[in-house]
């Protein structure tokens, strides 16, 4: 980007996990796409035991896809107040049968996916619970790592 050229935000990509951080970190990407005339695109990241207990049939898919919906439902009201477009996803944080795929570049894979021009993520909680630990991870990784600019909240 050449100083003379005026910054200018799209798409602004907001991984979430369902934590109250996450929800946080959406609301700071609402008002960054609200003062640029962007979008929100919302990535739900589903967790470790999450991908592993559904693989293995011991956790309910439909509860999984309940509780996301109702995520997205709340951010929605958020966006909607803001008047500000939201695109939902889901996607699996975690493979079995890749090593490479973990929480922070499927992050990195959806903003170039989408072509993100900005990313806004919750940073490390400072409590240690099981919703939280999926973006946490991503944090660190996303940071170091992403082409767009990051604002992690």
């Amino acid at each position: 980007m050449d100083d003379s050229e005026p910054f200018t935000v799209d798409t602004v990509l907001a991984p979430v996990d369902g934590s109250e951080e996450s929800a946080t970190a959406v609301e700071y990407a609402i008002a960054i796409a609200d003062r640029y005339d962007a979008s929100v695109h919302a990535l739900f990241v589903l967790g470790r035991g999450v991908v592993q207990g559904m693989n293995a049939g011991t956790v309910d898919e439909e509860a999984v896809a309940t509780d996301t919906q109702g995520f997205f439902d709340r951010i929605q009201v958020i966006a909607d107040e803001a008047d500000v477009p939201l695109v939902t996803a889901v996607d699996d944080g975690f493979s079995q049968t890749r090593k490479t795929r973990h929480p922070g570049n499927v992050v990195l894979d959806t903003a170039d996916a989408i072509d993100a021009d900005f990313i806004v993520l919750p940073r490390e909680p400072v409590t240690d619970t099981a919703s939280s630990e999926v973006l946490e991870k991503a944090a660190e990784y996303v940071l170091a790592y992403a082409s767009q600019p990051v604002l992690s909240v």
